[in-house]
């Protein structure tokens, strides 16, 4: 079976947030076109990107001649064109490309995307604007919302967690989190660990660091305890 990092993804649109995208995936050994209506966004790009061209993804023909329906996995990274954005979702779903990324400005354009072909569609303005309220509101180190309602948190431990095995401390009963993988505040060995599964028998200490999954409230919660 083919690995799917390895198979090509052309991205439409190279503002910051398309040509960020493109330039990392290219940094990752994927290969990448990147396609933009704008020559001198196009011609920015030249060198660093192995395959950037200058095309109007709203047009069909120009995307067949580009072989941009040969590829499995496509990213829609216009922002500020609301309409280019949606017509060049719906050309891709046309062409028949399995793996649709799409970029949303707004709740309404995120729910256009999905009907016109999108599989996937991201927000980043807003997840960041979200992820960086929950980080200024408690003790909340990282967070990740994996699903609606559901999150992966990194914090530090509260006190009465600590000094026992996770599995005395009864974070599910109590809290209905669990603690998935903890990195130990001390050294060992004269080295510092990164982060290791935690298991029932792990014993937390003070200024660890430790990964948490949950729903949103109970994490957070949790995290906010002393």
């Amino acid at each position: 079976m083919a690995d799917i990092r390895n198979e090509p993804v052309v991205v439409i649109g190279l503002g910051r947030f398309g040509s960020a995208l493109a330039l990392e995936l290219a940094k990752r050994g994927t290969e990448v076109l990147g396609i933009d209506s704008q020559p001198k966004t196009v011609q920015s790009l030249v060198g660093q990107l192995p395959h950037v061209i200058t095309a109007d993804s709203t047009d069909i023909e120009a995307l067949r001649q580009l072989g941009v329906g040969d590829f499995h996995r496509a990213v829609v990274a216009i922002g500020t064109d609301i309409q280019a954005s949606i017509l060049t979702t719906s050309l891709l779903s046309e062409l028949g490309i399995p793996d649709i990324w799409a970029k949303a400005v707004s709740g309404q354009h995120r729910n256009i995307l999905t009907r016109v072909g999108a599989h996937h569609v991201i927000a980043p303005e807003h997840d960041m604007g979200e992820r960086t309220a929950h980080l200024l509101t408690g003790r909340i180190l990282d967070y990740v919302e994996v699903d609606a309602d559901f999150a992966v948190i990194k914090t530090k431990p509260p006190r009465d967690v600590v000094g026992m095995p996770l599995r005395e401390s009864r974070l599910r009963s109590r809290w209905g989190v669990t603690v998935v993988a903890v990195k130990p505040e001390v050294a060992i060995g004269g080295r510092h660990p990164g982060f290791t599964h935690a298991t029932p028998d792990t014993v937390l200490a003070y200024g660890d660091l430790i990964l948490v999954v949950g729903p949103v409230d109970n994490v957070e919660r949790f995290a906010a305890a002393e």
